[in-house]
């Protein structure tokens, strides 16, 4: 019998569970973001009824906002930590499913498992490295080197670097909580609709949004592309969906490399090295599944 997986990429505005076999998607959900018990119970229904049709989970995979303990060993292993989501902070995302469905689990951060989708089936594929920054509800970026993920202690936070700020921007106090104006604070979307009472998707295509938000932005491409060297940068979520500021944060990025590095000074250079996802909005589920699909190797290789 081939075996079933289960996937949950948890995000800080929608849950999306799925579950799947041979490859084929047999189920998948969408539940808003609430409470934890709420939202967690919810999910743990959805795998209850797939299991009802389907039989057992053989593995779950979790994509997860963060910040997150992913260290093996640690008594808050698959906990998140001081999360700006207000009162997700402390919530275990792991022993919930583990008591109930008795299956390995492998759980990662949202940004980690969609570059891992991404260089397996999207924009990424064949690359040796790889980052994918999410750009929503809050912003953060995953690695891949060699088809592991980067992890440290406990993963590295890219939304919260300290960026410099905008000639236009200069009055915006930032919304992050923990420092105000750092990137996740004043180039996400609660950003974005704090400062100009829109989310991006709702303001002319000329809006000086696209030149505010595409300077931060190009900050971290260009240091990104200075500190870790991928052959991709994967711009992705719901904010991305602006080709205008993909464009310009390519540019952004382009400026400030000013041709070091092998990297070009104009955006246009930048076009095969700083892309959009090739899963669109499906790279975090895809890469829950890929979660799950170790876990299962895993287990098997110590049995």
């Amino acid at each position: 019998m081939s075996a079933l997986l289960g996937a949950m990429e948890a995000g800080g505005t929608k849950f999306v569970c799925a579950a799947s076999k041979r490859g084929e998607i047999l189920a998948q959900t969408r539940i808003s973001t609430g409470a934890p018990e709420i939202t967690l119970a919810a999910a743990r229904q959805f795998f209850e009824t797939v299991i009802a049709e389907h039989g057992e989970l053989s593995a779950l995979g979790i994509a997860a906002f963060g910040p997150l303990d992913l260290r093996n060993g640690s008594p808050t292993y698959g906990h998140l930590l001081a999360t700006p989501k207000h009162g997700w902070a402390g919530t275990d995302l792991v022993a919930p499913f583990a008591r109930r469905f008795g299956c390995p689990i492998s759980i990662d951060t949202d940004v980690n498992a969609a570059a891992i989708a991404e260089t397996s089936q999207g924009a990424a594929r064949g690359c040796r490295t790889a980052v994918y920054v999410t750009v929503g509800t809050g912003i953060g970026g995953g690695t891949v080197v060699d088809g592991r993920t980067l992890r440290g202690s406990p993963h590295p936070e890219m939304g919260h670097i300290r960026v410099a700020r905008h000639e236009l921007d200069a009055a915006f106090a930032g919304v992050c909580p923990f420092h105000g104006d750092c990137l996740e604070g004043v180039a996400s979307g609660p950003a974005i609709v704090a400062r100009y009472g829109a989310p991006l998707d709702a303001l002319p295509s000329d809006h000086e949004a696209i030149a505010v938000v595409g300077h931060y932005l190009g900050q971290l491409t260009a240091n990104v592309l200075l500190m870790i060297a991928p052959e991709r940068v994967i711009l992705g979520g719901g904010v991305m969906n602006s080709e205008p500021l993909l464009r310009e944060t390519r540019a952004a990025a382009a400026r400030l490399l000013n041709g070091y590095g092998g990297y070009g000074a104009t955006a246009g250079s930048l076009e095969q090295t700083v892309v959009a996802p090739g899963l669109g909005e499906r790279s975090g589920i895809v890469g829950a599944l890929v979660l799950a699909e170790r876990a299962l190797a895993d287990r098997s290789r110590q049995t």
